[in-house]
């Protein structure tokens, strides 16, 4: 009976090990599979097809152009993003990068990563950061944040809501690393007030508490491009 005990609960210990591993991005097979966009007609796979491996060139491993993004905008703040899709050598190997660029007091408004989980260098400046915690059992969301500065680093655990802050006058950036070869971001404000076909004022006002015409206020700003 002992022994039938250990037995599930070893089989038990597997089935979560094995639903960890298995939601992240999956280990690559050899070793590399350079993505290329030649989709056969009517198929589509969860990431890109392999390049060749004879015709592969240290190009397919190289991205070149991590320059300052354009800050000129509401939020005073720019994305480079490394990833995937534009160095086709990251495809299987389940990382990828961006560098974020901000103008004074700019902003990376409230967003999340559905596929990563993200950690955050700061290069340049001082920043107010910070991540709230998913719908716990009892009590209000938790916030996570602390200020930063220059060398300092900071963890956004995947999925949840996170924010960067540049808090001084003069510009900053810094890299972020990131657990996906594609992670993903859903920008909170983008995507609720922003989405197309637009979503009920009634959900809205009902949802945030707010009043119809400030529902009707925001979807016009949201709805119009913004970053």
């Amino acid at each position: 009976m002992e022994a039938y005990k250990i037995f599930i609960s070893y089989v038990a210990l597997l089935a979560i090990t094995s639903y960890v591993v298995y939601a992240t991005d999956p280990n690559q097979l050899q070793d590399f599979c350079v993505g290329v966009n030649q989709p056969l007609e009517g198929l589509f796979v969860n990431g890109l097809f392999c390049k060749d491996p004879m015709r592969v060139s240290p190009d397919d491993f190289l991205f070149r152009g991590l320059n300052p993004g354009d800050t000129d905008n509401k939020l005073g703040f720019a994305a480079t993003v490394v990833q995937a899709t534009n160095l086709g050598g990251l495809n299987t190997l389940g990382i990828s990068l961006a560098r974020l660029d901000f103008a004074p007091y700019g902003l990376n408004p409230p967003h999340t990563h559905p596929r990563a989980t993200e950690i955050f260098t700061v290069l340049e400046g001082t920043f107010y950061v910070g991540f709230v915690t998913s719908n716990p059992p009892q009590g209000p969301n938790k916030l996570f944040a602390k200020l930063l500065n220059k060398g300092d680093v900071f963890v956004f655990p995947q999925g949840l809501i996170h924010f960067q802050f540049n808090v001084g006058r003069t510009p900053g950036f810094g890299i972020s690393g990131l657990s996906s070869q594609n992670p993903g971001v859903i920008t909170i404000a983008n995507a609720v007030f922003g989405s197309q076909p637009p979503i009920s004022v009634d959900v809205l006002a009902k949802g945030f508490q707010i009043e119809d015409n400030l529902v009707k206020y925001l979807q016009a700003q949201f709805g119009m491009g913004s970053y």
